[in-house]
């Protein structure tokens, strides 16, 4: 298991949910807490240089974790189930550059709410939309040895794949290998029934997992207990990536040095074969 943290540039805007902006100095601080990689949160590819980005998470011994695409919906507004055609054809090429950008970074590119609203249209109708890009984009990405990641949020953000189950009946219907789970353990708090026993029953589907107490602060903040999630993880199998996905409060720094300090031991012992 790794450890990561949400990062984004710092021209990102208000709304973009990252701990740190202005990603070369968030990779170095990342770095001295004792994170394993970065996740970058981007509305497009054009956002980042790859060569700098490279060099830089080389001097910091860094990977990027994944690519998180909350700010394709929240910036630009575009989504999958959007049922105008130029909107969507525009979404696919904005999904397709963070796809070839991730092949060589990460080799994970996230769903998030860019999956889109079912609003007033019929739910078969949204769905159909969905499942189309969901199948074009995973496609795309297979050859590239890039998996799309599905992330469940809940019902007070979005109407549309709020619970694991949820996702985890999407996936069937869309049928393709390298389309996975995101689970977010904040949004299980208010969707799912458990929080490690739901991951342990799903955990075949599960790509990847951000991690957030239970008033979305810094693990350790709140009243989550990891403790349950990590053994449930270990009895599972669980060997990717953990994220923390979480406000930067008090501060973006003491944030991310609290989420370090209270994981990074907890996952040094799952790593070590050790009780948590």
């Amino acid at each position: 298991m790794k450890l990561s943290v949400a990062i984004a540039d710092s021209r990102a805007l208000p709304s973009a949910f990252v701990v740190w902006r202005g990603i070369e100095e968030s990779i170095q601080k990342a770095a001295g807490l004792g994170y394993d990689g970065v996740e970058l949160a981007l509305k497009q590819a054009e956002e980042v240089d790859p060569d700098r980005l490279a060099a830089c998470l080389q001097r910091a011994g860094l990977e990027v974790s994944c690519i998180s695409t909350g700010q394709v919906y929240a910036a630009l507004g575009l989504m999958f189930t959007d049922p105008d055609t130029e909107r969507r054809r525009r979404v696919c090429g904005v999904f397709e550059a963070l796809i070839d950008l991730a092949e060589s970074f990460g080799r994970i590119v996230n769903i998030g709410r860019v999956r889109g609203q079912i609003g007033d249209a019929p739910r078969d109708r949204a769905e159909g939309l969905f499942l189309d890009m969901a199948r074009r984009l995973c496609d795309y990405a297979g050859p590239k040895n890039v998996t799309l990641v599905l992330e469940p949020v809940n019902r007070y953000e979005i109407d549309f794949v709020n619970s694991v189950a949820q996702g985890a009946d999407l996936l069937h219907k869309v049928n393709r290998p390298n389309l996975k789970l995101m689970p977010d353990v904040f949004h299980m708090n208010i969707e799912d029934r458990t929080l490690g026993g739901e991951l342990a029953r799903h955990i075949e589907q599960i790509g990847y997992i951000h991690l957030a107490d239970s008033n979305r602060r810094a693990p350790g903040q709140g009243h989550t207990d990891f403790q349950d999630i990590f053994n449930h993880l270990k009895r599972s199998g669980y060997d990717g990536w953990v994220s923390v996905e979480i406000l930067p409060e008090p501060d973006p720094d003491r944030a991310a040095a609290e989420a370090a300090a209270f994981l990074r031991p907890m996952i040094d012992q799952y790593n070590a074969n050790k009780p948590i």
